[in-house]
């Protein structure tokens, strides 16, 4: 048997998995097996970041898995707070039904307002309408169109869903949120994050003030080109909206299957 004063003396050296920590470092207390079994110890550790990042990677699996096997997906955005029966409402609806007619998901982020109403859209047309969700203290949960949804409790996690299972965006007049979503698709584009992504503005009149703040103030003293107004389109139409959309995602299609030939051709001829 040890010395038991010296086993009660804090080490000088401590491996804690693949964490080393030595002198000042070290960390008293029972063992990783011990934690894990000792079912009355204490509970702070499910607050803490290192758990944080368990449940940010559980997140991306759960949405990754869910969402792989989506056909070709539009994402919708607009205000939650857009009341039922107004003309965005209805504009929302003829959207979702318009791009199901069109060959595509719907995706919205699942809540009231314009969201919901592409997701009726949707439902309505006979397509796949799907919800990503966030955890919100005053948001009332999924609405009663989605037919496939996931509830966030991230940010950045459920917006990688969008621009990673959508091939564009369409986005109805809408607050900070749906300002966050539409800068962050714009922002991907412009820094050639993503290629060839659709994003159309539905709204002439609702837009049209931002749109020209980006023009006589951001453009106008250098902080962005006048190239990156033509990342985006503005319609009030709802035709064209689907039309711009798929035009692009078929362009897009070809541009990536004309690269992939030319690369696999040059492939050839190295060997």
């Amino acid at each position: 048997m040890g010395n038991p004063e010296r086993s009660a003396r804090r080490p000088e050296e401590q491996q804690l998995g693949p964490v080393l920590r030595r002198r000042s470092q070290v960390q008293a207390g029972s063992t990783t097996d011990q934690r894990l079994l000792d079912s009355a110890g204490p509970s702070e550790w499910v607050h803490t970041d290192p758990w944080r990042v368990l449940r940010i990677q559980s997140e991306f699996i759960e949405g990754f898995g869910t969402l792989a096997e989506l056909p070709p997906a539009i994402s919708v955005f607009g205000s939650a707070r857009t009341p039922e029966g107004s003309p965005e409402y209805e504009a929302g609806v003829r959207i979702g039904h318009a791009l199901v007619d069109a060959g595509f998901a719907v995706i919205t982020g699942g809540g009231p307002g314009a969201m919901e109403a592409a997701n009726k859209g949707a439902r309505e047309a006979g397509g796949i309408s799907v919800g990503l969700g966030i955890e919100l203290p005053f948001e009332q949960g999924l609405n009663q169109h989605v037919d496939l949804g996931l509830n966030f409790r991230y940010f950045f996690v459920r917006k990688t869903m969008f621009v990673k299972y959508s091939q564009g965006f369409v986005v109805l007049p809408g607050g900070l949120g749906t300002l966050d979503e539409m800068f962050e698709a714009l922002t991907l584009v412009q820094t050639r994050k993503i290629t060839r992504f659709p994003i159309v503005l539905f709204g002439t009149e609702y837009w049209g003030g931002l749109i020209d703040w980006l023009r006589n103030t951001v453009v106008a003293q250098g902080k962005a080109s006048e190239y990156d107004l033509c990342l985006f389109h503005v319609t009030d139409d709802v035709e064209e909206a689907v039309t711009l959309v798929s035009k692009e995602v078929g362009e897009g299609t070809n541009e990536r299957a004309a690269r992939a030939a030319t690369e696999e051709a040059a492939r050839e001829a190295g060997d």
